[in-house]
């Protein structure tokens, strides 16, 4: 008769333990965890976009670290996988954080990582929300991926007629890494919509590593381009804005989400250069939540050396504090931390965040027309609201590839 009681103790303590790992850990501390994955580069060239995007995420997690499902509340934990901002890195990273048990990902800045790793979540049965991954194809042909950021199919096509409309523009020069999804992805849509409208397009690709750009924007001097797209990485930006303010180049610049960065503002601070760039969020969008990230950021030395030493705040930041709390939407609307849940209600999912509202098509695309346009006042090193742009462009656009961001 014992040893029937203590079968029937045991069955009870696998089953309670199942239970409990179906929408959440136990921790040592006998807290309930359920964790969301970071998959975002905190090293590498997108480090300073990556670290930029955790800080919301983090600011986030410290106004809600918790939750309560079924009467039951549960501790939400970060767990972080550094994918380097390399193609290479990125699928060890993504097993990092399935390893680690998480229910959901977040991340991560840069959509060729994105592709990298994607596999990884989907092979786990882990819901991934992208934040600013912004190339269609991180989510075409991977159903476990969702992202809240416009495409770039739609950014290239609001930048392209921002070029025409307010700068007349009839020829662009378009300068982008080598085999950067990325950059060409975005430059090949651009390229497909000014060139629709009757103008000249110029490309040109330079290798990884390249630190000489002075080639380049002396061709774009001589072409006599209207418009400079230079759709890159934070690190290649910086130093290709440098390099065009000591050429003394006059056609403004237009660049990607990736260049709204307060380290591309340092660079072009004091420079008679004009800059524009497509992003998703303007600080003053959310008075409450500009001064809330500002506080978060000058109370911590951690904090403000990852937003590049000021409080300057980036559109990604934002955008990381949006997909924390639609992880967040997810769970509840589940009633549970589960990933198998999490991947049901997902698709339903509707939230409205300090970057605007946000729901998921069919693909588990961000239903968005909106991209912010902003310039880079270089006599006070901030950014300044020009327009908000609207739109509509199929997602269905998937022929050009790429994407940092």
């Amino acid at each position: 008769m014992k040893r029937v009681i203590s079968v029937i103790l045991v069955l009870c303590m696998a089953l309670s333990l199942c239970a409990c790992a179906s929408s959440g850990s136990s921790a040592a501390s006998g807290e309930k965890v359920i964790k969301i994955g970071v998959f975002e580069p905190s090293s590498g060239d997108s480090a300073s976009g990556g670290k930029k995007e955790i800080l919301g995420m983090q600011y986030a997690n410290s106004q809600e670290p918790e939750i309560t499902l079924n009467g039951e509340t549960y501790k939400i934990e970060l767990v972080y996988g550094d994918n380097g901002s390399s193609t290479d890195k990125a699928p060890s990273a993504a097993s990092s954080l399935v390893s680690a048990g998480v229910s959901v990902v977040l991340g991560s800045y840069g959509s060729g990582v994105s592709m990298a790793g994607g596999p990884k979540f989907e092979e786990a049965g882990i819901p991934a929300i992208g934040v600013t991954c912004t190339n269609p194809n991180v989510t075409a042909g991977n159903s476990y991926y969702f992202r809240i950021c416009f495409l770039d199919n739609f950014q290239a096509d609001v930048l392209a007629n921002f070029a025409m409309s307010k700068f007349s523009a009839k020829t662009a020069y378009c300068l982008g890494e080598s085999g950067n999804e990325y950059d060409q992805g975005l430059i090949a849509f651009f390229k497909q919509v000014f060139e629709a409208a009757g103008g000249k397009v110029i490309t040109d690709s330079f290798p990884t590593g390249n630190s000489d750009f002075g080639s380049y924007l002396n061709k774009a001097k001589s072409e006599g381009a209207d418009v400079i797209f230079t759709p890159v990485s934070i690190a290649y930006a910086v130093q290709i804005i440098k390099q065009a303010a000591s050429l003394g180049i006059e056609a403004p610049f237009l660049g990607s989400d990736t260049l709204d960065d307060n380290m591309v503002l340092e660079a072009i601070a004091g420079t008679d250069l004009q800059l524009y760039v497509s992003t998703f969020y303007q600080e003053g969008g959310s008075p409450e939540f500009d001064s809330g990230i500002k506080a978060y950021i000058n109370d911590s030395s951690e904090a403000l050396a990852a937003n590049g030493g000021n409080d300057t705040i980036s559109a990604v930041t934002a955008m990381g504090y949006d997909a924390y709390f639609v992880a967040l939407e997810a769970m509840k609307k589940a009633g549970s931390g589960d990933k198998a849940e999490l991947m049901k209600i997902l698709p339903s999912v509707t939230y409205t965040g300090v970057s605007g509202s946000i729901a998921f098509d069919a693909q588990g695309d961000a239903v968005r027309d909106t991209a912010y346009i902003k310039t880079a006042d270089t006599a006070n090193g901030t950014w300044v609201l020009e327009t908000v742009q609207t739109g509509s462009v199929q997602a269905e656009e998937t022929e050009p590839t790429g994407s940092a961001n």
